[in-house]
């Protein structure tokens, strides 16, 4: 043997010793309570927060320094509803030994065990999870100083991390919480990748979650730093159903992602995010439900449209394109949507999809929406299209089986503008204009009463008789709106043709205050209308939200000198006047009808 090598044999034996004492004096020396003041001291240096360790503490050496704690928790901002925003049963920490003597800190794994986090916005839109040291009234050297601190990112990697039974509940600025329970979290580096395995249960909605991606420890070691790629191939599952998701997402140092995706599936159904009454997220404690806590009863609105702020402060600013191919997807309450086609193209504060198709049973729909100034309190919504060959029949068949509807053949275009940030402010913002036709149906009165207040109200304006009789066979309907600044102006422009009377519509609606004022013009078919009074036919107004039938008094006049006093009296007059109607038969239907390539090119 060489003596280089005897040498090299007794340096190394010498570490290892050295070593070995170290790690044995340590063993013998950290007291565990010491730790644990260090470890809440620091972190309130940092965030401001209390983080109080209420169980046990061990600490090891071999072979690598592994942590564990028990019953955490993390104090939540000042005003938030609960003292705690996140709790946790137990955690452990595995630290490798010898990237220490080089400066780098790899971690081996990280393990979460009964993980409760409680995230909420206030009304001034500030995040519980946004934390500074500024909430716990830290002394201005010690902020320049946290602020000033030379960090280096790069000297910190993670092998694995795993969650297991965790909870999650984001309370918004309203005061409605949503609940996330997730049964299943890992993530283990291997290489260049990352295997990913979720399993997570959204409001009685069970969501899974696997496959591979690039390395997350590398993307967020490298992102906003250098230059990285990030490669995506995971299968979505949800209540049975898959979607296959791949694609990458690269990003350039000091400029938005870019991410460039397919998303495949034969059938998938459409999330739902409401929470379900029946089942509200418990209190973080565990000691009653949160939504007794937290949850304030929402004043009703007295708008139809509604005035609470859309989120779009969620949707992705980034750069690149999705595109969507899913040959059935399945609707709340709905036929499924089959064949549906679509490409969202990603610039920074637009979203635009310049092309969304698909089908429903023998219809297709052919729509293009752009998203724009999303960065701004008013992002502006442009949207117009065309479907055809839709049936109302087709439509209302999963909506309530017993209405009995059937035909119906609709034809529908639209090219509308609008801005705003909450369904309310786009309805009075809106400009453009669309038209609606539909042909030969055979409505049950019961479909017409489960219309919505504005269309009973109308329908019992325009035809009091209706009610009598079980079913309302409708020759044909034509809407053509017309909307400037948010109000519908109608002359003439709504015609509906039944098999017992003709109607057409003239007047307004006003989207900002939704108010309502539209005189009714029927014109009774022969013998229909014997001992009726039309004075109940003539006028509606109130609000969308809360539409009154009245009475237009000039109608009235005009009537009772046209047909005589058999109007009040149900006499034969009646019977002649609607003789001469029919004599001069009108056309509402098509004296509404406007081209429609006047709305949608190509739409003939």
């Amino acid at each position: 043997m060489s003596k280089l090598v005897k040498i090299t044999i007794c340096a190394l034996g010498g570490v290892i010793i050295l070593i070995a004492m170290g790690v044995w004096y340590a063993a013998s020396t950290v007291d565990p309570v010491q730790l644990t003041k260090l470890l809440s001291s620091s972190v309130k240096t940092a965030t401001g927060r209390d983080l109080k360790i209420a169980g046990p503490v061990s600490l090891s050496f071999f072979p690598g320094i592994s942590v564990s704690a028990e019953s955490l928790s993390l104090g939540n901002a000042p005003w938030a509803s609960d003292s705690d925003m996140l709790t946790l049963k137990r955690i452990d920490v595995n630290i490798k030994t010898l990237p220490l003597l080089s400066k780098r800190i790899e971690i081996g794994n990280v393990k979460l065990a009964g993980l409760e986090l409680f995230l909420q916005k206030n009304g001034a839109g500030k995040a519980n999870w946004h934390m500074s040291a500024d909430e716990s009234g830290s002394s201005p050297a010690a902020n320049k100083n946290e602020g000033t601190s030379p960090t280096n990112d790069n000297l910190i990697s993670m092998d694995s991390f795993s969650i297991a039974d965790a909870r999650i509940q984001y309370q918004d600025p309203s005061s409605a919480i949503s609940s996330y329970q997730i049964q299943r979290l890992s993530l283990a580096d291997s290489g260049d990748k990352t295997i990913l395995s979720l399993s997570i249960k959204l409001q009685e909605q069970a969501l899974e979650l696997s496959g591979k991606t690039g390395s997350l420890s590398r993307l967020l070691k490298q992102w906003n730093v250098s230059s990285a790629q990030f490669p995506i191939d995971l299968n979505f599952t949800m209540n049975g159903k898959s979607m296959m998701i791949k694609g990458e997402v690269s990003k350039n140092p000091k400029t938005p992602p870019t991410i460039n995706l397919t998303l495949n599936s034969k059938a998938f159904d459409w999330p739902v995010f409401v929470a379900s009454p029946n089942h509200p997220p418990r209190d973080l404690n565990g000691a009653k439900p949160a939504v007794a806590v937290h949850q304030a009863q929402k004043p009703q609105s007295q708008y139809l449209f509604s005035n609470e702020n859309i989120p779009f402060d969620v949707l992705p600013q980034a750069k690149g394109e999705i595109v969507m191919n899913i040959g059935e997807l399945n609707l709340p309450k709905r036929k499924p949507i089959e064949n549906l086609q679509a490409t969202l193209q990603l610039n920074g504060s637009v979203i635009d999809i310049p092309s969304l198709r698909f089908e429903m049973g023998k219809g297709s729909a052919d729509l293009q929406i752009k998203l724009s100034e999303l960065n701004t309190l008013t992002p502006v919504l442009t949207a117009k299209g065309v479907t055809k060959d839709f049936t109302l029949e087709s439509l209302l068949a999963r909506l309530d089986p017993g209405s009995k509807v059937s035909g119906g053949s609709m034809k529908m275009a639209f090219d509308m503008k609008t801005s705003g940030s909450s369904l309310h402010q786009m309805a009075s913002n809106s400009n453009g204009k669309m038209q609606l036709s539909i042909n030969q149906a055979r409505m049950g009165t019961n479909f017409l009463n489960d219309a919505g207040d504005f269309v009973v109200t109308l329908l019992d304006s325009m035809n009091p008789l209706r009610k009598k009789t079980n079913e309302t066979i409708l020759e044909c309907a034509v809407a053509y709106l017309p909307i400037n600044n948010g109000q519908i102006n109608i002359a003439k422009s709504v015609g509906v043709e039944t098999d017992r009377l003709d109607v057409a519509l003239a007047g307004f609606i006003n989207l900002k205050t939704e108010a309502i004022n539209l005189t009714i013009d029927p014109r009774e078919k022969s013998g229909l209308t014997t001992g009726l009074d039309l004075t109940g036919m003539v006028k509606m107004g109130g609000t969308l939200a809360n539409p009154k039938a009245g009475i237009n008094q000039a109608g009235v006049v005009n009537s009772a000198v046209s047909i005589g006093l058999g109007f009040l009296t149900g006499g034969a007059s009646i019977l002649a006047e609607n003789a001469r109607s029919m004599a001069t038969k009108s056309h509402p239907c098509r004296d509404a009808l406007h081209p429609w390539s006047d709305i949608y090119p190509g739409a003939e």
